[in-house]
C-alpha cells in the first residue's frame, strides 16, 4: 500500500461520523460537481469491503462499467495500488481488497439482472441518478443482509426524479449534500471560474450549489437581465474567421443560416449574421437564399465553412449544388449536432466568462429561446471553441 497523507474536509469528516460511526441503509453524499463527496468513498469502500459478511455478495454499480472504473476504479487504484485493486473482467468480476466483487453498468435492467436472486452485503452506487430506475428498485430486494449497507454519490437532477422522491421517503437514509464551497482544496480561481461559467443559469443550481432544480424558464438568463452586455454594433477588428450554421425547418419551424465569427486562440465567439425565414418554401427558393446568404457574408468576413443539419441529406446536396454554380468557395459538411444542453451549456459559460457577443442587428438570435444555430461539426473551426479556453 502506498503511503499517503489523508486529509479530509469538515463536510467528508460529518460524512465519516454518521456512515461509518453508524450504520443506516443507504447511505448518500449528492451535490455540486468537484465538491468532494466521492474523494472520501477511496477510503470507505476498503473498510466496508473488508468488514463486510461472507454470506453476501459485494457490488460496484455505475452509470456503465466505463464511468465506474473512471470515477471510482481508477482513482482507488492510484491510492492503494494495484495489487489491492483489480481491473473489471469480462465475468464483470474485480477482485478489491482480497475480495471478489461484481461491478456492472446500472443504465440497463439486463446488465444487473445477471444477478437476481443473490444477496447483497454491501454495494456502492456512482451517479446515481443517471441509472434505470428499475435497477435501483431491485437493489432494494438484494440489501437483504442483516448489516447490508449502501454508499452512494449523485449530482442533483430534476426534483421529480425518481431518486429524489426515494431520498425524501422514509427509509433508513443518511444523507449529505455538498456545494462546490465545501472542498476547501480546490483551486480558488477553478472556483471563481466555473462559478462564472455557470452564473445565471440551472447549471449553476445544480453545479455549484448542489440544487435539484428543473430544467426549465429562461435559458439564458444572463443574456436576459442584461442584454447589453452581449450586444455590439460592430464586429472586433482582430475577427479571425467565420462558419455558417444551417438548421432546416420543419414542423413549423424556421429554416435558419447563422453566421458565428471567433477572434484570434479562439477567445471570443461572436454572432455576425442570421437569416430566417418561417413560411413554406420550395428547395430552390431555400438554395437562392442560402447562396445570397453566403455571398452577403463572404463580403464582410472570411467565411470558411458551412455546416449542415445532417438529417437533411437531400436539401445539403442541393446546398452544394447551388454553391457549385454559383462559384463559391466554401466548404460544406454534416453538423456533428450534439445534445441541446450541451449547447445550451456551450453559450452559457461563454457569456458567464464574457466570451459571446452578438451584433444588435441579428434580431431573431437576440431573442432565441434555443442556441443560436452552432456549426460544431467535428474538424470545424467552432469545434475548436468548445473545448478551448
Amino acid at each position: 500500500m502506498r503511503e499517503q497523507k489523508i486529509d479530509f474536509s469538515g463536510k467528508q469528516k460529518e460524512v465519516w461520523k454518521h456512515t461509518v460511526g453508524e450504520h443506516h441503509r443507504w447511505n448518500v453524499s449528492c451535490g455540486a460537481t468537484r465538491s468532494g463527496k466521492t474523494y472520501l468513498d477511496y477510503y470507505k469502500i476498503p473498510k466496508r469491503i473488508r468488514s463486510a459478511g461472507d454470506d453476501g455478495l459485494i457490488l460496484l454499480l455505475g452509470n456503465t462499467k466505463g464511468t465506474l472504473e473512471r470515477n471510482i476504479l481508477n482513482p482507488l487504484r492510484g491510492i492503494w495500488g494495484d495489487n489491492f485493486v483489480g481491473h473489471i473482467g469480462s465475468n464483470n468480476k474485480v477482485r478489491l481488497f482480497g475480495r471478489e466483487c461484481y461491478a456492472l453498468g446500472a443504465d440497463k435492467i439486463n446488465q444487473v439482472s445477471k444477478l437476481q436472486g443473490a444477496g447483497l452485503a454491501y454495494c456502492y452506487g456512482d451517479e446515481v441518478t443517471t441509472w434505470n430506475a428499475d435497477v435501483f428498485q431491485m437493489l432494494k430486494s438484494r440489501l437483504d443482509k442483516k448489516d447490508s449497507c449502501f454508499d452512494g454519490t449523485c449530482n442533483p437532477a430534476a426534483p421529480n426524479h425518481w431518486f429524489k422522491e426515494f431520498l425524501d421517503s422514509n427509509a433508513d437514509i443518511y444523507q449529505m449534500h455538498f456545494t462546490i464551497d465545501d472542498n476547501p482544496f480546490l483551486v480558488p480561481e477553478f472556483v471563481d471560474n466555473l462559478k462564472k461559467e455557470y452564473a445565471g443559469t440551472i447549471f449553476y443550481d445544480r453545479f455549484i450549489l448542489g440544487k435539484w432544480v428543473a430544467a426549465q424558464g429562461i435559458i439564458y438568463r444572463l443574456f436576459t437581465d442584461a442584454p447589453e452586455a452581449f450586444i455590439i454594433d460592430e464586429p472586433p477588428a482582430e475577427l479571425m474567421l467565420a462558419s455558417i450554421g444551417v438548421d432546416f425547418g420543419g414542423n413549423q419551424s424556421a429554416h435558419a443560416f447563422v453566421c458565428n465569427g471567433i477572434t484570434p486562440r479562439l477567445r471570443e465567439v461572436i454572432t455576425l449574421e442570421e437569416y430566417y425565414r418561417k413560411e413554406i418554401i420550395s428547395a430552390a427558393e431555400l438554395e437562392r437564399d442560402f447562396v445570397d446568404f453566403v455571398k452577403r457574408c463572404q463580403s464582410k468576413y472570411r467565411v470558411v465553412e458551412v455546416y449542415c443539419d445532417s438529417a437533411e441529406q437531400v436539401l445539403i446536396q442541393g446546398l452544394k449544388n447551388a454553391a457549385w454554380l454559383a462559384g463559391l468557395r466554401i466548404d460544406i459538411k454534416n453538423a456533428l449536432k450534439g445534445e441541446i444542453t450541451g449547447r445550451i451549456r456551450f453559450f452559457n459559460s461563454l457569456m458567464g466568462q464574457g466570451r459571446y457577443k452578438i451584433m444588435r442587428h441579428c434580431q431573431q438570435s437576440r431573442g432565441s429561446s434555443t442556441p443560436p444555430t452552432l456549426p460544431t461539426g467535428r474538424g470545424s473551426s467552432l469545434e475548436a471553441a468548445l473545448i478551448i479556453r
